[in-house]
């Protein structure tokens, strides 16, 4: 049997949840992989061995010594490195996902940039994660939505084996303020609705809705608002014939040249050259 399982995903969008890959190694003696920098959250659990994990939030690498039944998690836009012992090298899975469902669930686990290490406070859930993470792994055939299901349970049980302090009434309320924002936009984006229509719908100051929506969400207002309409683009570009007026007019764009502007500054390329790469199997990914 080999001693690496490797699987890489793409062409779906899931704006709550994503799953980009997963796998699952047994290391070498000797080995060591990066420095590198990951666009997405990216979860490592060390089923058994040790090594060192490093991480670079500023100048200066910190080190973290893992062992069997810790793990540890890389956050968007990091540089990272690993090194297995070379005595008892490393036996770990891995999935990397993103979505605007993840910031939420992360912070219930008490993972932060200051706090990578995943060590598990209920043995229970945290077999049930890796449970989760065999079989994403060993699954990747799998239809897309069955595997985000998974993916689903595996974060309800990272964050829950990790275990934080329940919400306070508080965070409650921002909660509530979010899915308002997120639940307009849903029903309204095919509109000519600003940040501040979203905002006023919540009630809230333009300024201090921004803040709290980009503390929950990792984007603010408007780059939230640009990525679901381009998803949307993106959905209609792919599975139907609209004409690229059409397609902008869907997703709340009037103005042609506007639309394609904005496609262009996410995808790279315009809506026309990118539905005639999709027909040739060429992918592009979001650039927010």
């Amino acid at each position: 049997m080999s001693n690496v399982l490797h699987s890489i995903f793409s062409g779906e969008n899931f704006i709550d949840l994503e799953l980009h890959q997963c796998g699952w190694k047994v290391c070498d003696s000797d080995e060591t992989f990066g420095p590198i920098e990951r666009k997405h959250y990216l979860f490592c659990y060390v089923i058994s061995g040790s090594g060192t994990f490093s991480v670079w939030n500023s100048k200066e690498p910190v080190t973290y010594h893992i062992e069997k039944e810790q793990g540890f998690l890389i956050f968007p836009h990091q540089y990272y490195t690993y090194a297995s012992n070379n005595e008892c090298p490393w036996e770990f899975m891995w999935v990397e996902f993103d979505g605007l469902k993840v910031k939420e669930q992360v912070e219930v686990s008490g993972l932060t940039v200051r706090n990578p290490v995943y060590q598990a406070r209920h043995k229970d859930l945290a077999k049930k994660m890796e449970e989760e993470m065999h079989y994403i792994t060993r699954h990747s055939k799998k239809s897309f939505f069955h595997l985000i299901g998974h993916l689903y349970l595996f974060l309800d049980y990272l964050t829950r084996s990790a275990s934080l302090a329940p919400n306070t009434s508080e965070k409650r309320i921002r909660d509530s303020y979010i899915k308002e924002a997120v639940a307009f936009i849903e029903q309204n984006y095919q509109h000519n609705i600003s940040v501040e229509d979203i905002a006023a719908f919540c009630n809230l100051n333009r300024s201090y809705f921004g803040k709290i929506f980009h503390d929950k969400v990792g984007k603010s207002p408007r780059e939230f608002l640009i990525f679901y309409r381009m998803t949307k683009a993106e959905e209609l570009l792919k599975t139907t014939t609209l004409s690229i007026a059409d397609v902008g007019s869907a997703v709340g764009y009037f103005d042609q040249f506007h639309f394609s502007r904005a496609f262009k500054k996410v995808y790279g390329v315009s809506p026309r050259a990118w539905r005639d790469e999709q027909k040739g199997g060429k992918k592009h990914n979001m650039s927010i």
